[in-house]
């Protein structure tokens, strides 16, 4: 059975999350289709001055150079708390 698009990006992410994890951050594959990747930084990455150069030179690069039919990695914030949700 062929690897879903999703499940190409997460596997070419395993050593940036590894990267990560050794400075208390983490990132999620939130979605993948049509060639477009939204992957959400998190932990000490949120905030972090340094989180636009870690996605472009570091999370956007293994992506692409790893899984070619991905053509565009989108970063996206953490999603607001709702009303039943505790922040």
């Amino acid at each position: 059975m062929e690897m879903t698009l999703k499940e190409k990006v997460e596997q070419a992410l395993v050593e940036v999350k590894q990267f990560l994890r050794g400075d208390g951050g983490d990132c999620e594959v939130v979605s993948a289709e049509n060639g477009q990747v939204k992957v959400r930084l998190k932990g000490a990455c949120q905030g972090c001055p340094f989180a636009a150069i870690t996605m472009k030179m570091r999370v956007e690069k293994i992506i692409k150079d790893r899984v070619p039919e991905v053509k565009e990695v989108v970063s996206v914030e953490e999603p607001e708390a709702g009303p039943d949700q505790e922040k």
